[in-house]
C-alpha cells in the first residue's frame, strides 16, 4: 500500500482514540472545560452509563456565536497561543483536542449564550459527513454540551466498552476526583433520571475543615470514615506548598483506592509522587496494606510539564528529587506529630483521629506535645531489679497490690475503710482532676501480661504493651543512629560485582552518595564494580543484591533510599527484640513510665509493623456496652 494522506474524519478517530476510550474520559474533559470557564455550578445527566447520553450544564463565560464553530476544530482553543504558554499551564484544559475528538465518535450538540450576546446559539455536528448545524436557542448564561450515541460509528470501539454499571462507575469515580479538587464548584450528577450526586460550593479548603467539621465536600466524596481518621496539614518550602488530608496508617487499605494527588488542581498518577508518599509511610503501614490520602501540590508552573500524557494524566517534573524529598519529608512530618492533646494546657480546636484500628472510638485531640524523641525513661527504680538492653527497668511484683485491690472493690460497694486513699493513689494520683489527666491516663492494670488499661480523661484507655514499647525503641534507635555519623566496615576481601557499562557509569558518577552511606565503591574496567567498605549494620546483608537494587532505583528515579530502609529493617528488628514481652509483669509506675513516654514519640500510635499500639473507648461508647441510659 502507497504512502497516502488520510481524510479528515479518519484523522479525528484516530486522534479520539488517544483522548477518549470510553465514557468517564468525555465527561473528564468536558468537567474541564467547565471549570476553566469559570463556572460555579455543574450538572452531568447521563443515560445507560453515558454510552446512550451524556449532557453537561455549566454557568460559566459561554462560547461565542462566531466562535462555536471553531471550537471544533482539532487543535482550536483560547488558554494558550504560544509555546511560552505551553511551558507554563494554569488550566485544566489547554491542547484543544477534547470537542473535536468526542464529535468525530458521536452525535454532538452545543448550546452557549456568552453574558454580552443577546440569544443563545446551538451547534449540532453531523460526524458522518462533517457539517455543521447552526441555529438560534434558549439557554441561560453558560453552556451545555450534549453526547449522544457514544461509538455509534465506530462498532470496534462500542463493542469493547463495559456494562453500564461499570461505565457509570467510572463516571462518578472522575466526577468525584476532580470535585476534590474544584471546591469553589458545585457539582450534581444524575443516571436514567435519579440523582446520586450532590456536591455543594464549599469554597477554601482550611475553611471545609475548621468551619463545617468535615460536613462538607472531603465528607460527601470520601465518607464520613475517612475525615475522623485523617489529619490535615500544611507545609512550605520556597516555591512549594503541600497542604491536605493523610489518613493515619490505621485506617489503611487493601488496594490503592483512596488516593489522590493534585498538582496545581490538576488529579495527577506520578510515580515519583507515589514512591514519596509511600516512603513517608514506610515505618506505619502493616505488610502491604495501602495509605489514604488527598493532598495538593502548589508549585512554579514552569517545574512542571503536564503536555506528557494523551489524557492529561501524567506529569513530568523538572527537579523529581527535589519533589519526591518535599513531599516525602512533609507527609512524613504530619503523620509523625503525636496525635495526643492535653486539653487541660492546650485549648486550641481538636482534630479528629484514631489512634487504634478504623473500629475503634475516635479521640478529640491535637497536637499538644512537640514531635521528638526521647531516651526510654523507665529506670523507676522500685526496689531491687534487672534491666534489658533497652533501659526498661525490671521489678519485682509489689505484694501488698492484692490487698489494695481489695480495698479498692470493697470502696466500690460502699465500704469505709483507712486504706482507700492509699489504695487510690497506687493507681490514679490524688491530684489527677478531670482537667489534669494526661492523654492516655493514668495505669490501673496489667491483664494478661500483655494490655494496660488506663483511665483516660473521657474513658477507658487500652495498650499493647510490648508494641508500645517496640515503637519508642525503635524512634529512639533511629534518633540515635540520626545523630551519629555511619560506620564503615571496610572488606577483608574486596567484593567484585559485574554490572552493565550503564550501571557501571552510574555507580562512578553517584560514588559520593555511596561513601556518604558506608558504601566504598570503585569502578574497575567497563563493566565491573568494587566494594570496599559497607555499613557496620549491614554486615549480614547481601552487598551484591543490595547494590544492584540501589543502581536500579537511580537508574529508573535518580536517587534511592534502599539502603537506609535496609538499616531501618535492622533497627526495627533490634527494637522489636528489645521490647517488654508478654507475660512479663508491670508495675503501677512502669506501666505509666510507658505512657507518658508514649504521649512524647513521634508515631506511637502504631507499631514498627503497622499494628495499632492503644485504643480508647469513651465513657459514652461504655455506657453503651451495659446499656446505660436506657
Amino acid at each position: 500500500m502507497p504512502i497516502q494522506q488520510l481524510p479528515d474524519h479518519l484523522i479525528n478517530q484516530i486522534a479520539a482514540g488517544e483522548v477518549i476510550d470510553r465514557p468517564s474520559s468525555i465527561v473528564k474533559e468536558l468537567l474541564e472545560n467547565c471549570i476553566d470557564a469559570g463556572a460555579t455550578r455543574i450538572d452531568v445527566e447521563l443515560e445507560a452509563g453515558g454510552i446512550r447520553l451524556i449532557k453537561i450544564r455549566d454557568n460559566g463565560c459561554g462560547i461565542s456565536a462566531d466562535e462555536l464553530p471553531i471550537a471544533l476544530r482539532r487543535h482550536a482553543t483560547s488558554k494558550i497561543a504560544s509555546l511560552d504558554d505551553l511551558t507554563a499551564v494554569l488550566t485544566m484544559g489547554f491542547r484543544g483536542e477534547a470537542l473535536s475528538s468526542i464529535a468525530a465518535v458521536s452525535r454532538m450538540s452545543i448550546v452557549s449564550l456568552p453574558a454580552e450576546q443577546d440569544h443563545a446559539v446551538e451547534v449540532s455536528f453531523d460526524s458522518a459527513t462533517g457539517e455543521l448545524d447552526t441555529r438560534p436557542a434558549s439557554h441561560a448564561i453558560g453552556t451545555t454540551v450534549t453526547v449522544a450515541d457514544l461509538f455509534f460509528n465506530v462498532p470496534a470501539r462500542r463493542k469493547f466498552l463495559k456494562t453500564e454499571k461499570t461505565e457509570f462507575n467510572h463516571i462518578e469515580a472522575a466526577v468525584r476526583k476532580i470535585a476534590l479538587s474544584a471546591w469553589h464548584v458545585g457539582f450534581t450528577l444524575s443516571h436514567n433520571g435519579k440523582q446520586v450526586l450532590n456536591l455543594p460550593v464549599v469554597g477554601d479548603v482550611q475553611r471545609e475543615l475548621i468551619e463545617t467539621g468535615g460536613e462538607g465536600r472531603i465528607k460527601g466524596v470520601l465518607g464520613a470514615e475517612f475525615l475522623e481518621n485523617a489529619l490535615y496539614f500544611s507545609r512550605d518550602a520556597d516555591d512549594l506548598r503541600l497542604s491536605g488530608w493523610a489518613a493515619k496508617a490505621t485506617f489503611s487499605r487493601s488496594q490503592a483506592d483512596m488516593q489522590y494527588f493534585y498538582v496545581n488542581s490538576r488529579m495527577v498518577r506520578d510515580k515519583t509522587i507515589t514512591h514519596a508518599v509511600k516512603h513517608a509511610y514506610s515505618d506505619l503501614l502493616y505488610h502491604s496494606r495501602q495509605p489514604a490520602y488527598v493532598l495538593y501540590l502548589e508549585m512554579n508552573p514552569r517545574e512542571v510539564d503536564v503536555n506528557v500524557h494523551p489524557g492529561k494524566l501524567e506529569v513530568r517534573f523538572r527537579d523529581g528529587r527535589r519533589i519526591h524529598g518535599f513531599v516525602s519529608r512533609a507527609v512524613s512530618e504530619a503523620l509523625a506529630v503525636v496525635p495526643l492533646d492535653d486539653q487541660s494546657q492546650n485549648g486550641d480546636e481538636a482534630t479528629h483521629a484514631t489512634a487504634g484500628s478504623h473500629q475503634a472510638a475516635s479521640v478529640e485531640s491535637s497536637p499538644a506535645y512537640p514531635p521528638h524523641q526521647t531516651p526510654i525513661a523507665f529506670d523507676v527504680n522500685e526496689g531491687a531489679g534487672r534491666s534489658d538492653r533497652s533501659g526498661f527497668q525490671y521489678s519485682a511484683p509489689d505484694r501488698g497490690s492484692v490487698s489494695q485491690r481489695g480495698d479498692l472493690y470493697r470502696e466500690l460497694v460502699g465500704s469505709k475503710t483507712k486504706d482507700v486513699n492509699a489504695a487510690q493513689a497506687a493507681t490514679v494520683p490524688e491530684a489527677a482532676s478531670h482537667s489534669e489527666f494526661p492523654p492516655l491516663g493514668f495505669a490501673v492494670a496489667h491483664i494478661h501480661g500483655a494490655f494496660i488499661l488506663s483511665q483516660s480523661r473521657d474513658g477507658l484507655v487500652m495498650v499493647d504493651a510490648h508494641a508500645a514499647h517496640e515503637r519508642i525503641s525503635y524512634e529512639r534507635l533511629k534518633d540515635e543512629y540520626d545523630n551519629g555519623s555511619i560506620r564503615a566496615q571496610p572488606l577483608l576481601l574486596p567484593l567484585s560485582v559485574h554490572v552493565s557499562e550503564a550501571e557501571a557509569e552510574l555507580a562512578e558518577q553517584h560514588s559520593e552518595m555511596f561513601l556518604k552511606v558506608g558504601l566504598q565503591i570503585d569502578r574497575r574496567g567497563l563493566a565491573q564494580i568494587v566494594v570496599r567498605s559497607i555499613p557496620v549494620e549491614l554486615q549480614s546483608a547481601d552487598v551484591e543484591k543490595l547494590l544492584r537494587d540501589v543502581l536500579s532505583d537511580i537508574a529508573e528515579n535518580g536517587y534511592s533510599f534502599r539502603i537506609r530502609e535496609e538499616i531501618n529493617k535492622l533497627l526495627s528488628t533490634m527494637a522489636c527484640h528489645g521490647s517488654v514481652r508478654a507475660n512479663r509483669p508491670l508495675t503501677v509506675t512502669e506501666m505509666n513510665a510507658l505512657l507518658r513516654d508514649m504521649e512524647r514519640t513521634q508515631n506511637s500510635g502504631q507499631c514498627n509493623h503497622g499494628r495499632p499500639t492503644w485504643v480508647e473507648l469513651s465513657v459514652k461508647q461504655l455506657d453503651g456496652l451495659f446499656l446505660r441510659g436506657r
